[in-house]
């Protein structure tokens, strides 16, 4: 391995904070989590968060007078402060808690969309986007007419953006787009595309559920006009996400949702929504999951995302550097340099599932798949691909024993080059 990156970036005495990696798996092998793309592990501090609530201040939140509602209610909204902060928005109000980042991006194609998009009007995405990032604009663009365009890539797995006036235009309406690939790694240039959306007249809609858990997120410096993101991918639980959306864009977007909490006023046959944020937060909210999402802001914020992505740079370069030197490997996605901290692979042989099982069995968790990028994989011309992902509490040592057992995998599957005797 390089020297270079030798060491890992923050201590490994953060790895007591989180219990589930204290185990071992079939049989007597120590548990490698390389799997945090997909969700990662939590610390201690935000499972106590968690459990506090259910135990100590459990109610429904902005209904009650009592001493329980209030402590939740307070629970709730400073874990959205936390949020304002963590993102750099300017109010809190512009930060509603969603389900996930799935559901964020579902209430902006949802409610902006249908008010905003017409027949003609072009949606402007690219083939490294998750399902997640395609399917609500897709359903956009069949209730409405709009039409569905690309921002081609690279050979190396990044946004070409040479070819950006040729399908940016004055009739595209939204730019939707990934901040950080989940299959590739790419990062993506969030500010040079916002600026060019807004020259167009676009808005542009970032889904930032692979880079907020990583890194340092400022909306105002960067000037989207929505975020998205999850809590469970960031140390926090499942069930919460967070939309971002500039105050103007939100206070003119009709509710996605109709039930209790989200109206101003209810007659017979007719209502008047709240105000922001309760108007897109219709129903029983995620009342302690909020709480667990604002420990794992305070627990991230502590340590510092600038440390974070530095550890995951080494991890990452760590790897890309071990995984090069595995003959008939393909790496996919650009150079480190160009990426975050995950690294998607294959091998001629075997399949990316078989792969996957059969590092499982050294007690290493990476992903196999098309990792909800089916259409980036079709485009490659592969079907599936196994993906390792690294966050803080992974080690150097961890990246090494995954390129070793990815290259005992290679050898057992090496072709042997016997030729077929003549019949």
């Amino acid at each position: 391995m390089p020297s270079v990156v030798n060491s890992s970036l923050l201590p490994e005495s953060l790895r007591d904070d989180f219990p589930i990696l204290h185990q071992t798996v079939h049989g007597e092998r120590p548990l490698v989590f390389l799997d945090s793309a997909a969700s990662s592990q939590r610390p201690q501090q935000v499972i106590d968060a968690v459990s506090r609530v259910y135990e100590h201040d459990y109610a429904n939140v902005h209904r009650g007078i009592h001493v329980l509602s209030e402590r939740s209610t307070d629970a709730y909204e400073a874990a959205r402060t936390k949020v304002q902060k963590f993102i750099g928005a300017k109010y809190d109000h512009e930060c509603i808690f969603t389900g996930g980042t799935t559901a964020s991006i579902n209430a902006v194609a949802r409610s902006w969309g249908d008010a905003n998009i017409k027949a003609g009007d072009e949606i402007l995405l690219n083939p490294m986007e998750h399902h997640s990032n395609l399917v609500p604009w897709f359903q956009l663009a069949e209730r409405t007419g709009a039409v569905i365009k690309h921002i081609p890539l690279t050979d190396d797995g990044r946004l070409d953006l040479s070819q950006l006036d040729d399908v940016l235009t004055e009739k595209t309406k939204v730019v939707a787009v990934t901040h950080v690939s989940n299959t590739l790694g790419t990062v993506n240039p969030i500010a040079e595309l916002a600026r060019r959306a807004h020259a167009v007249g676009a808005v542009i809609l970032v889904d930032a559920a692979q880079s907020a858990p990583h890194l340092a997120i400022d909306v105002l410096a960067l000037d989207v006009d929505f975020l998205a993101f999850s809590g469970h991918k960031m140390c926090g639980p499942s069930g919460i996400g967070v939309l971002y959306g500039k105050e103007s864009l939100l206070s003119a977007m009709p509710p996605f949702m109709g039930g209790g909490s989200m109206i101003g006023n209810v007659a017979l046959d007719s209502f008047t929504p709240a105000g922001l944020p309760s108007k897109f937060e219709a129903g029983t909210p995620p009342i302690a999951q909020a709480a667990g999402l604002g420990a794992a802001i305070d627990y991230l914020s502590e340590i510092g995302l600038d440390k974070v992505a530095a550890h995951e740079h080494a991890l990452v370069e760590r790897a890309y550097a071990g995984l090069s030197e595995i003959e008939g490997i393909k790496i996919l996605g650009p150079s480190p340099e160009h990426r975050a901290g995950l690294v998607s692979f294959v091998l001629h042989q075997p399949h990316a599932h078989d792969i996957a099982q059969l590092v499982d069995q050294r007690g290493i968790a990476v992903r196999a798949g098309h990792h909800c990028t089916q259409p980036l994989h079709d485009s490659l011309g592969i079907t599936a691909s196994t993906r390792a992902s690294f966050y803080l509490y992974n080690t150097p040592a961890e990246v090494d024993a995954l390129v070793e057992a990815i290259q005992e995998v290679a050898t057992m599957f090496k072709p042997t080059g016997r030729k077929r005797r003549p019949q």
